[in-house]
C-alpha cells in the first residue's frame, strides 16, 4: 500500500501534509480499513498513479483524462477556496515580469511561453484551451518541469510569459521573495482541481469520509498552511475537457 500527495508538497508544508494523512489513516483504520503509516515522499508521481495498491493520491485532471480515466477511482476535488472558481475547481494564473507593459494574456500571444509539462493541466492545457477559444495558441519556448522553474524563466528572462495553477501562485508568494518581481496579467477558464484518487478496485466512499473528517478537524495552523477547506465528487463529466495539443516530441503516460 502507498498513500502518495506530492502535488503541492514543499519543505513548508510537509509537517501539515503529514498531519493530515495521519488523521485520514487513523479514520480508515478505526472502520477496519488498512492504510499506510506514512506518506510516500520519493515515489514519481506518475508512478503513484499507477501503483496497484494506491491508497490515496492525487492526480492533475489533464493526465487523468488523457491517460488515467478508467484505471483509477475517483474520490473528490480538492477545494483551495480559490476566488472566483467554484468549489473543487481552480484556474491558471497567466504571469510576466513586473514591468511588462502587457495588460492581459491575449496581448502576450507572442511572448516566449514557459511551461512545466506538456501534461500539466494548469502549466500547459488550461492556457492553451483558453487561448484556443479565442482563435490562437501559445507557442512552446522552454519546458522547465515545474512550476517555479517556470516563473523565475520569466523572471531570469529566460522567457515572458508562464501559467501556473493559482494554488502554487499562492503558494510562492508566501514562500519565495523573489515572487514579487512577476505581475498576473489574467487568469485560464476554470477546469476540476487537484483530484483525490484511490485504485481502481477501491471503494472511494471510506476515503471521502475520512478526508472529510481530517479536513474539519486539522489544527489551525496546519488549515492555513495547506489552504485545503474540503473535497468536491464532481460528476465525471466535469472532467471531460478537449485534450490541448500536445508539444512535439513529447511521449504520453504509459
Amino acid at each position: 500500500m502507498i498513500a502518495a500527495l506530492p502535488m503541492y508538497a514543499r519543505a513548508e508544508n510537509r509537517a501539515a501534509h503529514e498531519a493530515f494523512w495521519a488523521m485520514v489513516r487513523d479514520d480508515l483504520r478505526a472502520v477496519g480499513h488498512a492504510a499506510p503509516d506514512t506518506l510516500d515522499h520519493d515515489i514519481d508521481h506518475i508512478a503513484s498513479w499507477q501503483h496497484p495498491a494506491l491508497t490515496l493520491g492525487m492526480i492533475c485532471n489533464l493526465p487523468y483524462r488523457a491517460q488515467f480515466q478508467g484505471r483509477v477511482t475517483l474520490v473528490g476535488a480538492a477545494d483551495y477556496g480559490l476566488d472566483g472558481v467554484a468549489s473543487g475547481y481552480y484556474h491558471s494564473v497567466f504571469l510576466v515580469r513586473a514591468e511588462d507593459p502587457v495588460q492581459s494574456p491575449d496581448k502576450a500571444r507572442n511572448h516566449r511561453f514557459a511551461y512545466n509539462d506538456a501534461l500539466s493541466q494548469s502549466g500547459w492545457g488550461a492556457p492553451q484551451l483558453w487561448a484556443q477559444a479565442r482563435g490562437f495558441a501559445f507557442t512552446p519556448h522552454l519546458e522547465t518541469g515545474a512550476h517555479l522553474a517556470s516563473a523565475r524563466a520569466v523572471l531570469s528572462g529566460k522567457a515572458d510569459l508562464a501559467a501556473l495553477d493559482a494554488v502554487t501562485w499562492r503558494d510562492l508568494q508566501r514562500w519565495e521573495p523573489d515572487m514579487t518581481g512577476l505581475r498576473v496579467i489574467g487568469h485560464s477558464d476554470p477546469s476540476p482541481a487537484l483530484t483525490f484518487i484511490t485504485a481502481r478496485d477501491n471503494d472511494p466512499a471510506p476515503l471521502r469520509t475520512a478526508i472529510c473528517a481530517a479536513i474539519d478537524a486539522m489544527p489551525q495552523p496546519h488549515r492555513e498552511v495547506l489552504g485545503l477547506r474540503g473535497i468536491v465528487q464532481l460528476h465525471e463529466s466535469a472532467y471531460n475537457l478537449p485534450l490541448p495539443p500536445l508539444v512535439a516530441g513529447d511521449l504520453p503516460l504509459t
